[in-house]
């Protein structure tokens, strides 16, 4: 009778052994799966987002030079019309990332910045100058440097850099929709990621 009972208690252990190891199998078979599912899904999303616009200026240029104190003065002069093409876009190929199988976890550490690119198209008139006070290359790069602060102002003002916002938003919402899907958790600098999306991401 001891032997049967022996027997018997061998074999439920052994299928109990055999039952956790094919259970474990399949449990990390199944995060390998998601972990792959997780790394194709970044890949796929891993691309450039851009957002153009376009701004236009006039900018007056003037520049006076004091010559024998204050009795006589030289003056020159620009009109300029400004015509700019503007880009903000987010390489999402340069997102830093880790997949954590043991804690079922998407970490975002890093989302590349915007980069905003003016490329702008000077058009110049009315450019008088005198004898004493000639236009020069430096009154040339002045005009560029201070118009394109200018067009920078006007791009943070305007809605281009909130629409590039939000494209990334919908692109990394995939995410969050891939991860909640599979019982995961998607975190963005060690703070976990719900649906508040642009309150993570745009208030550091």
């Amino acid at each position: 009778m001891k032997k049967v009972l022996v027997g018997v208690l061998i074999t439920l252990a052994t299928v109990l052994i055999f039952r956790s190891c094919i259970e474990d199998r399949e449990e990390k078979s199944i995060l390998e799966e998601n972990s792959m599912l997780i790394q194709t899904q970044i890949d796929n999303v891993s691309k450039l987002i851009v957002t153009e616009g376009h701004f236009a200026e006039v900018y007056n240029y003037k520049d006076s030079k004091m010559l024998f104190g204050p009795f006589i003065s030289a003056e020159k002069k620009a009109l300029v019309v400004v015509n700019a093409d503007v880009t903000i876009a987010y390489d999402l190929s340069k997102i830093e990332f880790e997949v954590d199988e043991s804690t079922k976890t998407l970490h975002i550490k890093s989302i590349p910045e915007a980069e905003v690119k003016i490329n702008p198209d000077f058009e110049y008139y009315d450019v008088t100058s005198d004898y004493l006070n000639m236009f020069e290359a430096s009154d040339y790069n002045k005009i560029k440097k201070n118009v394109k602060a200018s067009l920078m102002k006007k791009v943070e003002a305007s809605s281009l850099k909130s629409n590039a916002e939000n494209r990334l938003i919908s692109e990394l919402q995939k995410f969050y929709i891939l991860t909640n899907s599979m019982g995961w958790t998607l975190s963005y600098k060690n703070q976990p990621v719900e649906q508040n999306l642009p309150e993570v991401l745009f208030n550091d």
